[in-house]
C-alpha cells in the first residue's frame, strides 16, 4: 500500500512499517535530515512523479510503501486498556463512509484515550492511504477492528461488563451527565442519517451534545471529539 503525506510517512517509519520511500526533489533539508535520523533509505524523484503515484498533489513531498493494513483482534483494545491500567474505552462507528472522516475519528480516539476503533464491513470506509494521511499516521498507533454486525457485537461488549452509548440530536440528557468511570463503548453515528435504529436500540443510555440555538449538528468526527473529551477529562485522576 502507498501512503502520503509528511507525518503518516514519519510515523509509519518509527513504527517499522515503511518497506520503500520515495521523495520528490526541493524539499526541505530539515525532512531529509529527519529520513536520514530515521535511517530512511530513500529515492529522489520529481514531484510530479508522486503526484501520478497517489493520484493527488497533496503528498507533501512524501510517499512511502507499506504492507496492507491489518484490523487488529477483538481482544486488543482490551489487552490496551489492561496494560495501561484504565478501563476499556472503544470508539463504534455505523456509517462513517468518508476516509477523511474516519481518519481524523481516529487521530481523535488515539490523542483522547481510546483503546480502539470499530467499523463495521458493510457500511464504513476502508483503510486506505487517505485514512492514513487524515489520521496523521496514528492509525498505526491505535487498534482499529471491523465487525460483521455492530448490534451483535455490541451486545457482546455488554456481557463482558461494557456499558454502551450513543449519541442522538433528541435525547434527554446531554453527555456531561453521563457516567465515564466504568468501561464505554462510544457509539457515533453519519452526520447525516446519525445511528440506525437497531444500533440505538443496543445502547444503555442516549445523551446529546447542547448546541446553540439553530444549529442543527456536527459533522462525525467533531462530534467524537467533544464526547471523547467529555469522557477524558471525567475519568482524569483527581
Amino acid at each position: 500500500m502507498l501512503i502520503y503525506g509528511r507525518n503518516p510517512v514519519l510515523e509509519a517509519l518509527r513504527e517499522g512499517w515503511v518497506e520503500q520511500v520515495w521523495v520528490a526533489k526541493g524539499v526541505e533539508a530539515w525532512l531529509l535530515r529527519e529520513l536520514d535520523k530515521l535511517g530512511a533509505s530513500y529515492q529522489t524523484v520529481p514531484r510530479i512523479q508522486l503526484d501520478q503515484m497517489v493520484r493527488t498533489t497533496q503528498h507533501q513531498g512524501l510517499v512511502a510503501e507499506i504492507a496492507e493494513l491489518a484490523y487488529a483482534d477483538l481482544e486488543a483494545p482490551f489487552r490496551l486498556a489492561k496494560k495501561r491500567g484504565e478501563q476499556v474505552l472503544l470508539v463504534v462507528l455505523d456509517g462513517i463512509t468518508d476516509p477523511r472522516n474516519y481518519g481524523a475519528i481516529i487521530r481523535s480516539a488515539f490523542a483522547l484515550g481510546a483503546h480502539g476503533v470499530v467499523t463495521e464491513e458493510r457500511r464504513s470506509a476502508p483503510l486506505s492511504a487517505l485514512v492514513m494521511k487524515a489520521s496523521a499516521g496514528t492509525a498505526s498507533k491505535i487498534p482499529l477492528l471491523q465487525v460483521k454486525n455492530i448490534p451483535r457485537y455490541l451486545e457482546q461488549l455488554k456481557q463482558q461488563g461494557v456499558w454502551v452509548y450513543g449519541t442522538s440530536g433528541k435525547a434527554g440528557k446531554t453527555i456531561a451527565e453521563l457516567d465515564y468511570q466504568r468501561p464505554l463503548a462510544l457509539v457515533i453515528g453519519s452526520e447525516g442519517e446519525g445511528m440506525r435504529r437497531l444500533v440505538a436500540e443496543h445502547c444503555d443510555e442516549l445523551a446529546r451534545i447542547p448546541l446553540s440555538e439553530g444549529a442543527e449538528s456536527l459533522n462525525a468526527a467533531v462530534a467524537l471529539g467533544v464526547v471523547l473529551y467529555q469522557a477524558a477529562i471525567n475519568r482524569r485522576p483527581r
